[in-house]
């Protein structure tokens, strides 16, 4: 080894460098004598100029040997969490990297370093040049991503606040508007949780619905993927992965709290971290397996740092790749698509190092009539994604209920869609005649509008109207017509007294529990406190007596990454509240209103998402569109995204947030209504995309709880932080309802709210 002082010195600190880094994957810097080897490397550094070059070079060489070895060992079996450990340190390479050196030039926007609008969001016009053959062609694109930095404490590690995803999602529409290609970066342990306009949950949900019908190509590439805050920008249509990244639905140390029941300022212990990490299947083949991600960008045996520049040169290539399968698919010249994606592999395919030119050029812009193959295309991506990870008892004859959907089809789209316009025009005729009063008219036209009547008339057509006024509208009974008998709750059957919680502030008396639950209807008299009820409540209470209908009852949620222990819990809640998952959809009627209902229910995991769920929220929302008639979906409780279903619950975001997006495109009216607790994953989809959001009284509603926030960001929250009032203070919902006024309030949104595209309109 021959070198110049300059080289030498850079060679030392490169070897400082890698026995940190490796002490650094393997959270153990004495692992296998790594201290000694940086013990003596910083003895060489004390000494560098009283040391013969001859001899120090020596020196070197052999610790560089004995590191080769190490380096070696350690890359034969990295451990999930490992890989964990690659992304978060420092020596990662970082989005500004990627821009400097995978792009050809490149302008941020919306500020830079500090100054920036939210630092941990970067956003920049880049360009790319594809050399083919003797010619240079350039691509301009948006780029959008995390900056974690390298220390700086204003990029808060790369987890965004709620304005750099609205920044996101700015910039996202300026490129869906100049038709460039958009390429996303995630390198995020996940979102900052706080619910300061526009709020960490609201934002994410905007920003799944906007990207849920972007008209431009979409590619997105992970690194480090936690949870809600990767999915702000990864609703792509090409899914990119580091082969040393991670993507999960929680942190290691998250799941490991939260399945060893640690409490607050208690240490976690290493090995349930490790098995968690394991179990969660967050590695880029793991996430290929489960259809999460599309692609894996092969990184050195060690991981990617900021100067591996061959990496640099793979990924610009993959990136480049991943966005003309994406335009391809779109195109309507079959044998020129084919031609180019075979030639695109043909030219990866075997090589250890990425080619720098391409055999073909693909232009990136999109006519109208691919943009609208691109839609479709993403619509049945994110649809297939889940399916198979959960148990569907499907019918002894699938081909009977195969017809059965396309017949009940052809009906709804016939009766309104082809003839609404007709039915229309014929009603209003019939009214311009009549309204002449013209009793020779009338002799004629009485026996057209009654075989008009007969034909269209709506089956149950006549409506209950609520019989209630002002002064009985605080009671209990005023959600009820003369003739109903209330279902009481269980919990009323206790012979005793309660306190509510507000009686230090309000002076509440005691509460008797059957009067309480029973002709309260959990509510205090006094101070309006709501108790929590069970949710076949609402379903005895709320809908029109024996209209409510289930369906989707055969879909059963699984254990689909074999969590250790999770499969005998499920059967416990499932023999206990007789459900086969958290969520129930079903048809029902609101004072003759039909509606479909779909309803998260607490006692089942907590009311959380998982495949099985977000299937059946999916079909609930077709079901609606289909049919023309309002959607609700009440949220008796729901603690988020299923830890135990790993990244296929958090897939259930953009997947039910799309479906969200076709229904209400279709004309559909979408209701939310938030009870008692509702946190993370699903407020931040396909709750939060609803443009109508309301809470029962004293719920809570928010990103993550109390003491998510205080560990991931020192921050310690009021008591009323997520109440349902501030809440309705920061723009995140549209308005608190009484529990006893619920069944008045929707049926007053069915009727008030929403287009004319709904069938009773």
């Amino acid at each position: 080894m021959t070198a110049t002082l300059i080289d030498t010195g850079k060679i030392l600190s490169s070897l400082i460098e890698r026995v940190s880094y490796l002490g650094d994957i393997k959270k153990d810097h004495s692992w296998r004598g790594l201290d000694d080897l940086a013990e003596r490397l910083y003895e060489l550094r004390d000494i560098f100029y009283e040391i013969g070059e001859e001899a120090f070079l020596q020196e070197l060489e052999n610790i560089e040997d004995r590191l080769k070895i190490l380096e070696a060992r350690a890359a034969q079996s990295i451990t999930p969490l490992e890989r964990v450990n690659i992304v978060r340190s420092p020596y990662r390479f970082t989005l500004l990297d990627i821009l400097e050196n995978v792009y050809d030039s490149y302008t941020e926007l919306g500020g830079e370093g500090e100054c920036n609008v939210d630092p941990a969001v970067v956003v920049a016009r880049a360009v790319l040049f594809r050399r083919v053959k003797d010619r240079v062609y350039s691509h301009q694109v948006m780029v959008i991503g995390h900056e974690k930095g390298r220390g700086e404490e204003f990029r808060n590690g790369g987890s965004a606040k709620p304005w750099g995803n609205e920044k996101a999602l700015r910039y996202m529409k300026v490129a869906e508007t100049e038709g460039i290609p958009i390429h996303f970066y995630i390198f995020t342990p996940g979102a900052f949780p706080i619910e300061d306009f526009p709020g960490a949950a609201q934002q994410i949900a905007r920003n799944l619905y906007e990207m849920a019908k972007l008209k431009t190509p979409m590619v997105s590439f992970i690194s480090e993927g936690g949870s809600g805050g990767a999915e702000a920008i990864g609703l792509a249509d090409m899914r990119l992965m580091a082969s040393h990244g991670y993507y999960s639905v929680i942190s290691p140390e998250g799941a490991a709290a939260i399945e060893g029941k640690i409490r607050e300022g208690q240490s976690v212990p290493y090995d349930l971290i490790k098995r968690c990490a394991e179990q969660l299947k967050i590695t880029a083949q793991d996430n290929l397996r489960l259809g999460t991600i599309d692609r894996i960008v092969q990184e050195p045996p060690l991981g990617a740092r900021r100067g591996d520049f061959t990496f640099f040169r793979r990924l610009r290539y993959e990136m480049i790749r991943a966005t003309d399968e994406v335009v391809l698919k779109t195109k309507s010249l079959r044998a020129f698509r084919a031609y180019a994606l075979k030639r695109q592999e043909a030219e990866g395919e075997g090589r250890q190092d990425a080619p720098y030119d391409f055999d073909v050029v693909v232009k990136w812009g999109l006519s109208d009539v691919e943009k609208k193959r691109l839609l479709e295309l993403r619509s049945k991506k994110y649809r297939q994604m889940g399916i198979g990870f959960f148990k569907e008892r499907r019918p002894i004859v699938p081909a009977v209920s195969k017809a059965k959907d396309i017949i009940s089809k052809g009906y709804y789209e016939l009766r309104y869609g082809m003839l609404r316009h007709h039915h229309k025009n014929v009603r209003q005729l019939l009214e311009d005649v009549s309204s002449e009063g013209s009793a020779m008219l009338k002799t004629f036209t009485d026996p057209v509008r009654s075989v008009y009547e007969f034909v269209f008339s709506e089956p149950n057509k006549t409506r209950r109207i609520l019989k209630t006024d002002t002064a009985s509208s605080a009671q209990h009974r005023s959600i009820f017509l003369e003739d109903w008998e209330p279902y009481v709750s269980p919990l009323s059957n206790e012979d005793r007294t309660i306190t509510c919680p507000n009686a230090p502030t309000h002076g509440c008396h005691d509460l008797w529990v059957p009067d309480l639950y029973g002709e309260f209807a959990g509510v205090c008299p006094s101070c309006g406190h709501h108790f929590p009820l069970e949710y076949q409540w609402y379903i005895n209470n709320l809908f029109d007596r024996g209209s409510v209908r289930e369906f989707n009852q055969h879909i059963v949620s699984q254990n689909p990454l074999g969590f250790e222990g999770f499969e005998a819990r499920l059967k416990r809640d499932m023999k206990r509240t007789k459900r086969r998952s958290s969520m129930i959809t079903f048809d029902a009627s609101v004072c003759g209103v039909k509606i479909v209902a779909a309803m998260l229910i607490g006692s089942f995991r907590n009311g959380t998402v998982g495949t099985a769920e977000g299937e059946k929220f999916v079909r609930a929302c077709d079901r609606a569109r289909v049919t023309r008639r309002p959607l609700l979906c009440y949220v008796h409780t729901t603690g988020g995204i299923r830890i135990h279903e790993g990244t296929l619950g958090v897939v259930q975001m953009p997947k039910c947030t799309l479906a969200v997006r076709e229904y209400i495109d279709a004309g559909g009216l979408y209701i939310v209504v938030y009870d008692n607790n509702s946190y993370a994953g699903p407020v931040a989809s396909f709750l939060g995309a609803s443009p109508y959001q309301f809470a029962i009284c004293s719920s809570r509603i928010g990103f993550a709880g109390p003491r998510v926030i205080r560990e991931t960001s020192g921050q310690v929250v009021p008591p009323d932080y997520h109440s349902a009032n501030n809440a309705l203070k920061r723009g995140h919902i549209q308005g608190i309802w009484d529990r006893r006024l619920f069944r008045k309030n929707l049926f007053e949104a069915v009727m008030n709210m929403g287009g004319p595209k709904l069938y009773y309109r």
